[in-house]
């Protein structure tokens, strides 16, 4: 998402679970931690540096991300590296802020001599760290930036999620075409990028399919009482109302539509997916994009979630599955450039065909990645997939 202090996904992750292995082990400079995780061979060393904020008040995101990526990297090491080499990521907090992003990526160049850079994981660091990166030559893939400026004019640098204006592209069609919605009205938070992003791309692509949006309606990021929009919406009895918001000001919203009986199919973007914490009962019946499923049958989704949950004893969310991605990305590039020489590691991104937790991957001129968006159903207290869907 575009919002800079944050991402979707209000679920706190737990504190780090060190994965202790036998392989080569780097003291690491002051702030941060480093370590190849078990197995591998004496074949040599890739160095991953991770920027990610492990402290502070996005450190459940950080977390996220860090322990899918030590989890990718022990399965990896241990089924004996990648073309003999063993990988050792090397991990700095921080804090979710730009000026340190720097610092650290300075000091994982000049010090830690990295080969490749996961991360950093929310917009605005990534933003910082880009154009350092690509000057540097340093592949980069940051798993969870999705600011549509990070990537364009940065060759070396790519993200593992999609970007904002992609899911409300994709929700519009679904709409159409799979809910066969005629009428819709858009909710817009114009105090955020992301939810007025959001809410342009829907418009755009759903009337595009022939659907007719009958009204945009606003609010900002300090309104509580929705209820004199919720009526004006109710008036105009729309198929559907697009909501491209975080979780906790659509659980406040869909409360109150709950309250003056509004009737309508209510839709959303991978900000919803915290909604289940507090206000599932509400959001019965609704639809929003996300990244992955943990109702997913696909083995390779499905092995993830076994592994991550029986490493960290908690289920693991979309920004886990986009971070497992970002190493898978970064490793599997290592494995057919056959070498750490950067230009070759660049060149096997951009050629990039991985079968990934958040789908099959490959990349665009820009960086990003192609892949289906997930849609998600709230059902009888639940998250159901259901379906993937991409342009």
């Amino acid at each position: 998402m575009k919002k800079t202090t944050t991402l979707v996904l209000a679920l706190v992750m737990a504190a780090s679970l060190v994965l202790t292995g036998c392989g080569k082990t780097e003291q690491p400079a002051e702030g941060g931690s480093a370590g190849s995780e078990t197995g591998g061979s004496q074949g040599g060393t890739i160095k991953i540096g991770v920027l990610t904020p492990k402290t502070g008040d996005l450190a459940q995101y950080g977390m996220a991300v860090e322990n899918a990526a030590k989890l990718a990297v022990k399965e990896a090491n241990d089924a004996g590296g990648i073309n003999g080499m063993t990988v050792e990521l090397v991990i700095y907090d921080n804090e979710g802020d730009a000026t340190k992003s720097v610092n650290l990526f300075n000091r994982l160049i000049e010090n830690d001599k990295i080969d490749a850079l996961l991360g950093p994981v929310i917009s605005g660091t990534s933003l910082a760290v880009a154009p350092l990166a690509d000057e540097a030559g340093i592949p980069m893939i940051t798993p969870t930036g999705t600011n549509e400026d990070i990537t364009p004019d940065y060759p070396y640098v790519f993200r593992a999620c999609y970007i904002d204006p992609y899911q409300g592209q994709i929700m519009g069609k679904f709409a159409s075409e799979n809910i066969s919605a005629k009428t819709a009205v858009v909710m817009v938070n114009v105090g955020s990028d992301y939810s007025v992003g959001l809410g342009k791309n829907f418009k755009v692509s759903f009337e595009e399919k022939g659907g007719s949006v009958l009204a945009e309606e606003n609010y900002t990021d300090s309104d509580t009482d929705f209820k004199a929009i919720l009526t004006n919406i109710k008036a105009k009895n729309p198929d559907v109302v697009y909501i491209g918001d975080y979780y906790n000001a659509v659980g406040n919203i869909l409360s109150q539509a709950k309250e003056i009986g509004l009737d309508a199919q209510f839709l959303g973007s991978d900000g919803w997916d915290g909604v289940q914490v507090d206000y599932i009962d509400v959001a019965e019946g609704g639809f929003f994009t996300n990244h992955y499923s943990t109702k997913d049958t696909d083995p390779v989704v499905q092995n993830f979630i076994k592994n991550y949950t029986d490493t960290y004893n908690e289920t693991p969310n979309a920004l886990a599955a986009l971070g497992y991605d970002g190493a898978l990305i970064l490793m599997d590039a290592f494995r057919n450039a056959g070498s750490t020489d950067k230009e070759a590691v660049l060149e096997a991104i951009r050629t990039t065909d991985l079968n990934g937790v958040t789908g099959h991957i490959t990349f665009d001129e820009l960086g990003n990645p192609i892949k289906d968006i997930s849609i998600i159903k709230i059902q009888d207290g639940d998250m159901v997939l259901e379906t993937k869907l991409s342009e």
